[in-house]
């Protein structure tokens, strides 16, 4: 009996411990800065009403390009799941947005197809071509960039996993086995 209470304490503390891990997307310092009240789509509608408020937003990068002052980012909007990570489900989208990251950042880093989450103030919108059309793009000011890592099909991904296996077995002479294991 004594190895089940090891194995109970063993499996709460390593919950506990893989709670305590998860990282924080938007930082600490910019959580009280943040109007989550506001949604995509009334940005969307009106980008200049909502201009100075600071939104976390979710999106696969289209294209970036390097401006003269800034790096301008393209993205496909996408709402956000659990841990502030941008869906993998392109139907979801409501639109899309350009983020302006004023300080240095190498477009070639930013990858078409790349998720990531923003924590950025609206500032306006930018009407430009989308194909033949004539299209406004909300704009924001990057203040946090978190890039997500690039998922492929059956990759693992780094993390927690539990696993518990076991199996029985029977001998002659009324012996018998069992047994259980743990892997990670």
């Amino acid at each position: 009996m004594r190895g089940g209470y090891l194995f109970s304490g063993w499996l709460a503390a390593s919950i506990l411990l893989s709670g305590c891990s998860s990282q924080r997307i938007v930082p600490e310092s910019m959580e009280p800065l943040v109007d989550r009240t506001v949604l995509f789509r009334d940005v969307l509608a009106s980008p200049e009403s909502f201009r100075g408020r600071v939104l976390v937003l979710g999106g696969e990068v289209l294209k970036a390009k390097r401006l003269p002052d800034s790096t301008q980012i393209e993205l496909l909007q996408l709402p956000l799941e659990d841990g502030e990570e941008p869906s993998l489900d392109r139907q979801q989208s409501q639109g899309r947005f350009l983020a302006l990251q004023q300080e240095f950042l190498d477009p070639a880093t930013l990858v078409e197809g790349t998720r990531v989450t923003i924590v950025g103030e609206v500032s306006g919108a930018k009407t430009d071509r989308l194909d033949d059309v004539e299209y406004r793009y909300p704009t924001l000011i990057v203040k946090h960039l978190h890039v997500w890592p690039v998922q492929s099909y059956g990759q693992r991904q780094p993390g927690f996993s539990f696993g518990v296996f076991g199996g029985m077995g029977a001998g002659g002479r009324s012996r018998g086995g069992g047994g259980f294991g743990i892997g990670f």
